[in-house]
């Protein structure tokens, strides 16, 4: 599903269509060059040398990233530093997602796609150690390639994320690059039912403040970022990750955010074919909806999310976790109470699932893995219409992953 609305044929149902107030799209390449030209903080020509070495760290194949562009920008500016080529290397910020194939790498990097490598996290090493709020000592890993470069840079998505209030900045090296370390502590449990780590909020965030402290730890010199809405691009930033995230957050929050009064039976909440291609990526509608700022379900409502799933559940290490621990469990509430005691990295998304499935109930329609849904404690339905009980008050969101659903002033 896209953010252009299907022909649903819902018997005697009362839809309400919501869609954000988007603003105005830019060309990437446009927006990126005027960020570069104006940075938070010194110009990337001012922070490099031509004899030094330069890692790149860009997003993988589930982010909508015009990495191709920003890494054309930002090679542009380090061959006018006096940068050779020969000294770049870029590394794929695959988490623990599954490695991109060449035909993927290609069509994200264009001409620079002979300068890419896949992260792979089991080879991340210690570089250092981040403070958490509470005090504690949290290693922070990087791809090699990373650590032993001079100086490292990162292209990013500034959107709204379930935990991190807005991803980018940091967040492409530290998560992207990095190892298991940081991300079983950030994706945890105790992490993640704190105060304050939630989608759409970087302020007074215990997840953001960690990602920015391992960022300044992994020498993060320099990133340029952009945010998105429903029609493209709406602009870009570059300079320091901790002046770049709210910069873009600010542009974001104007564009995406809607404010619901009424409640519904059923949300129709789509999610972009990058997203809709497992259920690992798919299910992020449904927390999206329900764990964000404003719940618009009625208790027992269903959130219903449209996922083709070519990919089933997913084919990275997190992805395989996800599915093994629903696949596993009994019920939402038992699986739950379970995960509240520690998980392995990966399987957050199991929990937050979990969480949302002991309120409401989940609907994928038109997948190519029904068993799959089945296993995973939601439901199949081949079409929406199928998903929708008559005479249901629906809201459908085209979107989900790109509107920030508020209270009311």
């Amino acid at each position: 599903m896209n953010d252009s609305l299907p022909d649903y044929h819902l018997t005697d149902c009362d839809v309400t269509v919501l869609s954000p107030p988007g603003g105005t799209a830019v060309p990437p390449r446009e927006a990126a060059e005027r960020a570069m030209a104006d940075p938070h903080g010194p110009p990337l020509a001012e922070l490099v040398s031509p004899d030094e070495t330069v890692a790149i760290v860009v997003t993988d194949v589930t982010r909508a990233t015009p990495d191709d562009v920003l890494l054309d920008v930002l090679l542009a500016e380090l061959a006018d530093a006096g940068v050779p080529r020969k000294h770049v290397s870029v590394v794929l910020g695959l988490g623990l997602h599954r490695p991109m194939t060449d035909e993927e790498i290609a069509d994200a990097l264009g001409k620079h796609a002979d300068l890419a490598e896949n992260h792979d996290a089991d080879a991340a090493i210690e570089v250092g150690t981040a403070e958490t709020t509470d005090g504690d000592a949290v290693p922070v890993e990087l791809n090699p390639t990373v650590a032993d470069a001079d100086r490292v840079l990162s292209t990013g998505m500034v959107e709204p994320h379930q935990y991190a209030g807005f991803s980018g900045g940091a967040k492409t090296v530290v998560i992207g690059a990095g190892g298991e370390s940081l991300i079983r502590y950030t994706h945890g449990p105790d992490l993640l039912s704190r105060e304050g780590v939630r989608l759409g909020r970087i302020e007074d965030n215990p997840f953001r403040e960690l990602l920015d402290e391992a960022g300044d730890m992994a020498g993060l010199d320099f990133c340029l970022n952009v945010t998105h809405g429903p029609q493209g691009i709406l602009g870009a930033s570059a300079g320091h990750h901790r002046a770049v995230v709210p910069d873009l957050a600010e542009t974001a929050k104007e564009s995406l955010s809607v404010a619901v009064e009424d409640e519904y039976d059923a949300v129709i909440a789509g999610v972009p074919e990058a997203k809709a291609a497992n259920l690992y990526q798919a299910t992020r509608a449904a927390t999206y909806v329900v764990l964000g700022d404003r719940n618009p379900l009625r208790p027992g409502g269903r959130v219903v999310v449209p996922a083709a799933m070519p990919e089933g559940a997913g084919e990275g290490k997190g992805e395989q976790r996800f599915y093994d621990r629903l696949d596993g469990a009994s019920d939402p509430e038992s699986l739950y109470d379970e995960m509240r005691t520690g998980y392995e990295p990966g399987a957050q998304r199991a929990f937050v699932v979990a969480r949302v499935l002991r309120d409401h109930g989940v609907f994928v329609t038109g997948s190519e893995h029904p068993a799959i849904v089945e296993d995973c404690l939601m439901h199949f339905r081949e079409s929406v219409e199928d998903a929708i009980e008559p005479g249901s008050d629906v809201l459908v969101v085209p979107n989900a992953l790109d509107t920030l659903l508020v209270r009311p002033d």
